[in-house]
């Protein structure tokens, strides 16, 4: 292995989930509203083109989003969501995840390269933190692909100069994961730092398995 490709939102951060049911909670948002959504738009079997795959793409702007979102989300109280700001409120208690920044730095140090991989939802990235770690960044809407289609991992790989059979793909998301799996890269499906670090411990003998 010469690489390991991160996803970030979910592997590099603290789990999307608890700042989504956070964000819920706080705008008094029913979950399920948002789960239906969410199932229409990203979900395995949503059509190409929804509002995320534009959003993921950068043909949708993140003021446009907002309102669409907004439009289809139901509250306790029956009052609507307001639009503005919805996505920075959706992720409002994201942060970046110490141990999985300590990981990559790690890897580096052991002589892996490292390029981040994501499906953006309004690029809402730490970029000098990221650009200083990570040699290739590959951001959805920058390049106008998305994860989980071939051509954004080969452009991933292309900027690395290196077969797939020699880089890792790490993602939180199976379907992506499987995309991965189907262009020849290994891929592993991120749980939790431990678990990652552990796996990753196994394929090279160099790093350690305990943080």
């Amino acid at each position: 292995m010469k690489a390991v490709i991160f996803d970030y939102g979910g592997v590099l951060t603290t789990p999307i989930g608890d700042s989504i049911r956070a964000w819920l909670k706080a705008d008094g948002i029913k979950p399920e509203s948002f789960t239906v959504v969410l199932k229409e738009w990203l979900g395995r079997y949503a059509d190409a083109g929804t509002p995320i795959h534009r959003l993921e793409l950068g043909e949708l702007s993140v003021k446009e989003f907002d309102r669409l979102l907004a439009a289809r989300l139901e509250t306790y109280d029956g009052s609507p969501v307001h639009p503005e700001g919805v996505l920075s409120r959706l992720f409002a208690g994201m942060r970046p995840d110490p141990e999985m920044f300590a990981l990559a730095e790690e890897l580096r140090d052991a002589g892996i390269r490292l390029a981040l991989l994501s499906n953006s939802w309004g690029n809402f990235y730490p970029r000098k933190q990221v650009d200083a770690l990570f040699e290739v960044v590959v951001i959805s809407e920058e390049v106008a692909m998305r994860k989980p289609e071939p051509p954004i991992f080969e452009r991933t790989l292309s900027r690395l100069g290196l077969p797939a059979e020699e880089c890792l793909f790490i993602d939180d998301a199976e379907p992506n994961v499987l995309g991965a799996r189907a262009v020849g890269l290994d891929a592993l499906l991120h749980t939790d730092p431990a678990s990652t670090r552990a796996a990753l411990a196994r394929m090279i003998p160099t790093l350690g398995g305990a943080a």
